[in-house]
């Protein structure tokens, strides 16, 4: 699967965190997520009974076996990762990372401007490789005719990478198939978040069809449950029902991103220069309106007036109060162009540890002051409640 970057600039990664590395391939850095590990014992642990049950003889070597297969599956996911990496490569779209985890693998991108044709060639590149790698294991069966242990590994790497290939290209996000259906309506419509959210659908309806094949129809039918495939299915469905309302929410809230603008978003301020006094800020603002922004000796602004500390200083004593005294300091570069608007400005945000930000015109000068909450409201809709979430760290 492939996983575009989105509205918000990635960080660096704690590597411990999220994994062991595998280090690169083509340049590209491979992670091994923990939760793979999960998905590995579960294999060993269903198909490491069936194995025994099928060759006696096998004896304890049939959990090697499962194991075995379990490597198998990750090879075969890795190949799918790399050809839809290697694949953006040709459209220069820069590829973060490949990781592979619990739920198979996902190839991460930086930011990169995409079309509903590339859009496609790069998702269709994973499922091509699986069938790719089960057309060769088929001939190299058909060649070699292999028995015993490399002849079980054999044919579970053919039907692996054939089962694979056919999942991935259901039409539904988070599947690489979901990637045809959002560009048919992306070509359609002119718009990437509407085939997004018609992908995401799409995806839902897959979840609820596999829910009722696999798990109501044998029930409706009186048969005997077969309990590991419900709890394949279960799994995989969560998977995917939460994958492909996560491309819901993204899109409606790609499709908001017009509405994130600098100088729209910012209430007034005045910027004024750090060996400035209270006398100096209440002269300014004296009201606490407009926000006061101190500025360093080469006119960058480096912090911001607190108005209830300003208001606790006496008035005979504002004349000597340095204004540093009643304000707290704004985060590295937390000072942008009042012509900063939509994803640029989320991604450079979203690099900043502050939560305010100076807004500043083609000269540099102190114009606004702009709030994290004022963004997250104009891309959610919503209203960001502060005493709301100070009620529930309280409890």
């Amino acid at each position: 699967m492939t996983e575009p970057a989105g509205g918000t600039a990635t960080k660096v990664p704690n590597n411990r965190r999220e994994g062991i590395s595998l280090g690169r391939i083509a340049g590209i850095r491979v992670v091994l997520a923990y939760s793979w590990f999960v998905i590995a014992a579960f294999t060993v642990i269903v198909y490491g009974p069936v194995l025994e049950g099928q060759f006696p003889n096998m004896g304890i070597v049939a959990y090697y076996v499962a194991f075995a297969y379990a490597l198998l599956l990750l090879v075969s996911v890795l190949v799918h990762e790399l050809a839809h990496a290697l694949t953006a490569k040709i459209f220069n779209w820069p590829t973060e990372k490949i990781v592979l985890n619990l739920w198979g693998g996902h190839t991460q991108f930086e930011g990169f401007t995409a079309t509903p044709g590339r859009s496609v060639l790069v998702a269709m590149a994973g499922p091509a490789a699986n069938f790719v790698l089960a057309g060769a294991g088929w001939l190299f069966i058909l060649a070699a005719d292999p028995s015993g242990v490399p002849g079980i590994l054999s044919n579970i790497f053919v039907w692996a990478n054939f089962l694979i290939g056919i999942f991935n290209v259901l039409p539904g996000l988070p599947l690489d198939g979901g990637r045809l259906v959002e560009s048919a309506v992306w070509k359609a419509t002119g718009s990437q978040e509407k085939g997004t959210v018609a992908a995401g659908w799409a995806g839902r309806i897959i979840v609820v069809a596999l829910a009722i094949w696999f798990v109501l129809l044998p029930l409706v039918r009186g048969d005997r449950p077969d309990v590991s495939l419900m709890l394949i299915t279960v799994l995989v469905g969560s998977f995917l029902w939460m994958g492909a309302s996560a491309s819901i929410q993204h899109a409606r809230l790609r499709s908001r991103l017009h509405l994130v603008n600098a100088d729209a978003l910012a209430e007034p301020a005045v910027g004024i220069p750090e060996s400035s006094t209270v006398a100096d800020i209440r002269r300014l603002s004296p009201q606490g309106t407009p926000a006061v922004i101190l500025c360093g000796p080469e006119g960058r602004p480096a912090g911001i007036v607190d108005v209830a500390a300003v208001g606790s200083v006496p008035a005979w004593a504002a004349a000597t109060t340095p204004a540093t005294a009643v304000s707290h300091a704004l985060s590295a570069g937390a000072y942008v162009p009042e012509w900063s608007r939509g994803q640029e400005l989320v991604q450079y945000l979203a690099q900043l540890e502050g939560h305010e930000y100076a807004v500043v015109d083609h000269n540099g000068k102190v114009t606004g002051l702009l709030r994290q909450s004022a963004v997250v409201s104009a891309i959610t809709g919503k209203e960001m409640r502060r005493s709301g979430r100070a009620k529930v760290q309280n409890r």
